[in-house]
């Protein structure tokens, strides 16, 4: 072939050549467009399922708390008639189900998040406690010596329960104010304490020995955030102290 041929059909072939790039380009964009928008779609219907998932989570939520309210009202209600012994047990029970109801609440309002600013909760917890457990005692109060602490919220939902058994249980044998006391020891250790009023520990008084269901509820509580339980007579040898040591991870400044 000539020189002049092959120029010739060079000439030819460069405008195919750019048309079939341009239809390439055009195809592969076709192509893109088409993946993003069955991306988007995907995107919109995952959001769309993660609506409903948290509306009837919410709704579960609701219902649980209603039926965990009633049936601590009823149980509250029943002891008033009851003998003082079942009025006891049964007031032990409503105690029990407002700490899971009021963590359970606590939860939903944290909802994804892993840190909870302890005091807060634990003054609401104990104003619940403070109206089903001291009905009978008008003068005595629950008292809160903290201050504001935040923690990871796998620590303060034990300490939550643990502080409503020591509640429960100086309401049960002690009388007068209740004092929840929680305070730094150092800059990674904590105490949070109970003391009562009441007559205090009885004679040769082992806290490993303790059969009850609540002290067991308490020292399995404990050992779960890897903490020390210590048991000691209260101010002027009157009353009870229940202190829980436990340590917290340092936060370090942002």
């Amino acid at each position: 072939m000539s020189p002049q041929s092959q120029a010739a059909q060079a000439d030819f072939s460069a405008p195919q050549a750019c048309v079939a790039k341009s239809q390439a380009a055009q195809t592969a964009d076709a192509d893109l467009q088409a993946a993003l928008g069955r991306e988007r779609d995907l995107i919109a219907r995952i959001a769309e399922l993660e609506r409903r998932h948290e509306l009837q989570i919410s709704e579960l939520n609701h219902r649980l708390l209603n039926g965990l309210q009633s049936i601590a009202s009823l149980l509250s209600s029943q002891s008033r008639l009851a003998t003082p012994e079942a009025a006891t047990q049964l007031m032990v029970a409503v105690s029990r189900i407002v700490a899971f109801g009021q963590v359970n609440r606590q939860l939903h309002l944290l909802d994804h998040q892993d840190r909870v600013e302890f005091s807060g909760y634990l003054a609401r917890l104990c104003a619940e406690l403070s109206t089903l457990l001291l009905w009978q005692q008008p003068s005595g109060a629950i008292k809160i010596e903290a201050e504001p602490l935040e923690m990871p919220t796998a620590t303060a939902i034990p300490l939550s329960y643990i502080v409503n058994e020591l509640v429960t249980n100086s309401v049960k044998y002690g009388a007068g104010n209740i004092t929840i006391r929680l305070q730094a020891v150092s800059p990674t250790r904590y105490s949070l304490s109970v003391l009562d009023q009441g007559p205090g520990l009885p004679a040769g008084f082992d806290l490993c020995g303790k059969k009850g269901l609540g002290m067991r509820i308490v020292q399995s509580l404990v050992t779960q955030i890897a903490g020390e339980l210590q048991v000691s007579s209260g101010g002027d040898g009157g009353g009870a102290c229940f202190a829980v040591g436990f340590s917290l991870p340092r936060v370090e400044a942002c």
